[in-house]
């Protein structure tokens, strides 16, 4: 009698993993190509680790923060090469997510100031449009 799988050991099929991620066949053949995931294969089935489903989820969270993914390789490959150099891995992903951090700040001071000036010019608009309804009465 063999044990029953864990979580850990089950595979998943490519509509599992697109049902679990929410992303479409076509987003995790394009990480497969990039190499950042990396299935099984039996036949023209493809099968999804426990490995591939916690690469995966960094990967989306990495997107979701703006990191490229060549960021993302190096990060993962960094933990990939030696399980114990978690200590490296932390550091750069901090130094990553401090400068992506940075980025994200300034183009959000950049869009406070466009919206501000949006506004400026909108409510020059409708004070314009205000007069020239008024001149018409």
């Amino acid at each position: 009698m063999t044990a029953p799988k864990t979580a850990k050991e089950d595979l998943l099929t490519i509509r599992e993993m697109c049902a679990a991620f929410e992303v479409t066949p076509r987003t995790l053949r394009f990480y497969e190509a990039k190499e950042l995931l990396s299935p099984i294969r039996r036949g023209t089935a493809r099968f999804y680790t426990y490995r591939d489903r916690a690469r995966l989820k960094l990967i989306l969270r990495g997107k979701r923060f703006g990191f490229s993914l060549e960021d993302i390789r190096q990060l993962l490959d960094m933990y990939d090469r030696d399980g114990r150099q978690q200590e490296a891995q932390l550091r750069r992903t901090f130094e990553v997510a401090q400068e992506r951090l940075a980025q994200m700040q300034r183009q959000r001071a950049e869009l406070d100031e466009a919206i501000a000036e949006l506004q400026d010019q909108i409510a020059w608009g409708e004070g314009m449009l205000a007069a020239f309804q008024k001149a018409a009465e």
